[in-house]
């Protein structure tokens, strides 16, 4: 707003001082011609101002995550870390749980898939699938149907298996 009241006022200024030392005629023309730089400044700075409020880069309001943040968000959730305490206990120790990325998106599949597994001394065993969009959203495998499904629903799906 101060640019919209300053810049006019300031052009007009320094057109009148500049104008001083003219004949009467010619000041006349001065002043026209401050309000001619005054009606096409005020639009074009009111434009410019309109442009630079509304302009945003997209690239900040969508933000991909990589291949550790894929992990950690699965490894966070509570129900993984519930299931990971309830078989080191139950195992005393002997068994731990981890998560890894066993997938990398590509065009056709753009997902990180993400393994939840027991690392037995012997041998691995899956105990959860999920994948895990580019944005960050999880969704976890239902086995029985062979398709992924919100957490919401999986976890509902644990709840009733209890």
């Amino acid at each position: 707003m101060k640019r919209i009241i300053w810049y006019p006022l300031m052009s007009a200024l320094l057109i009148g001082v500049h104008g001083q030392g003219m004949s009467p005629a010619s000041a006349g023309n001065t002043q026209s011609t401050a309000k001619q730089i005054h009606k096409e400044l005020v639009p074009t700075q009111l434009l410019a101002g309109l442009h630079k409020t509304n302009t945003f880069n997209v690239s900040q309001t969508a933000k991909e995550i990589d291949e550790k943040t894929a992990r950690s968000l699965v490894w966070n959730l509570p129900q993984v870390q519930r299931k990971a305490r309830i078989i080191q206990r139950l195992s005393r120790g002997a068994i731990k749980v981890d998560a890894i990325v066993d997938g990398l998106p590509t065009p056709d599949d753009p997902y990180y898939k993400v393994r939840v597994y027991e690392d037995q001394p012997d041998h691995n065993t899956t105990i959860y699938w999920f994948r895990v969009s580019k944005t960050g959203v999880i969704e976890a495998l239902d086995v029985i149907e062979n398709q992924y499904i919100s957490l919401e629903a999986w976890t509902q799906q644990l709840r009733r298996r209890r």
